[in-house]
């Protein structure tokens, strides 16, 4: 499961003059089939917001000490000592999953809503295949993957790109 929540407006419009597809069903489709083609046996809850450049370019500075804006920002619940090992969230059950819902928390991913257009714009696609490429990078990040390495970078790209393939969601579709 995906949990959404939005900032009201981007540059004085609604997110939805920019991002104009139901991105809430996007970003539920696209995590869960990361979630699904890693492995995961628990029911999962991403918190997912939308943001500005400005305020991305603050929590940016004041979580990692750039001074500048990015696209996303995943900051994983649970510490995996190697990707998708989720047998290591179960150990820690209290502070993993939701008390009230069972589900394993996995983290906050923050998306720039100008980043996703102009990085659509850039790559010659979709806003709905930026946005949907964002989700499963950031969803990978979530459970354990990086890319510090040209080989962790490697796996890491393949996994997104065959999880987008997987849904129809390819560089050259809607």
């Amino acid at each position: 499961m995906v949990t959404v929540w939005t900032e009201n407006t981007y540059d004085g419009k609604d997110f939805r003059s920019v991002l104009p597809f139901d991105f809430e069903s996007v970003a539920t489709e696209v995590a869960g089939e990361v979630l699904r083609r890693a492995g995961c046996p628990f029911d999962a809850e991403v918190s997912l917001t939308l943001v500005d450049d400005e305020t991305m370019h603050r929590i940016n500075r004041e979580t990692r000490g750039v001074d500048r804006t990015t696209d996303v920002l995943s900051f994983p619940a649970v510490a995996y000592t190697s990707p998708a090992a989720f047998r290591e969230a179960e150990q820690d059950r209290a502070g993993s999953f939701d008390p009230e819902s069972g589900r394993l928390m996995l983290g906050d991913i923050l998306i720039s809503v100008r980043k996703v257009a102009e990085q659509a714009e850039a790559y010659g696609h979709s806003t709905r295949r930026e946005f949907a490429f964002l989700v499963a990078h950031s969803t990978l990040h979530l459970i354990g993957y990086d890319h510090m390495t040209p080989e962790e970078e490697t796996i890491m790209f393949a996994k997104q790109e065959e999880a987008l393939e997987s849904l129809g969601i390819g560089r050259d579709s809607d």
